[in-house]
């Protein structure tokens, strides 16, 4: 992926945060997702990819799995206090089922380093679409 090609984009809903994040591949839209995502809650340019956090979900289609990608990290905020810049995801399909085998690093967040932008508070799977082209686009909606 060349600087040029866009990597996500904010669109306005009420009282939600919603973003389409783009890849050219799905594992590179997924983690484009999470990159938003974190984008939503503070400046990720400003969160050093100090600590790696592996990641595994499976799911019963690709829908389920974004959600679930996306809501691992809101439980690992909520526990552990760490915010992400940086991942790396591989997905795979096995019969029916979806897995995905991410990693991310990031670091625990310090309000005196890092921005406090919106408090995400749910992945939902409101207006949420997965397409398949040249170049994949995910489009998720957050609770804020």
């Amino acid at each position: 992926m060349n600087n040029n090609e866009m990597k996500f984009e904010f669109f306005d809903v009420t009282a939600d945060a919603g973003y389409k994040a783009y890849g050219n591949s799905l594992e590179e839209a997924f983690e484009n997702a999470a990159l938003a995502m974190f984008e939503v809650m503070t400046d990720t340019n400003t969160i050093n990819p100090e600590i790696k956090k592996e990641i595994h979900v499976e799911s019963e289609d690709e829908y389920a799995l974004l959600y679930d990608w996306l809501s691992e990290f809101l439980i690992i905020l909520d526990s552990e206090f760490l915010v992400f810049s940086k991942f790396d995801v591989k997905i795979e399909r096995n019969g029916e089922e979806y897995s995905l085998n991410g990693v991310a690093w990031g670091e625990e967040f310090d309000p005196e380093k890092h921005e406090s932008r919106a408090e995400v508070k749910a992945v939902t799977y409101h207006l949420m679409e997965i397409k398949h082209g040249d170049r994949y686009m995910v489009q998720a909606i957050l609770d804020i």
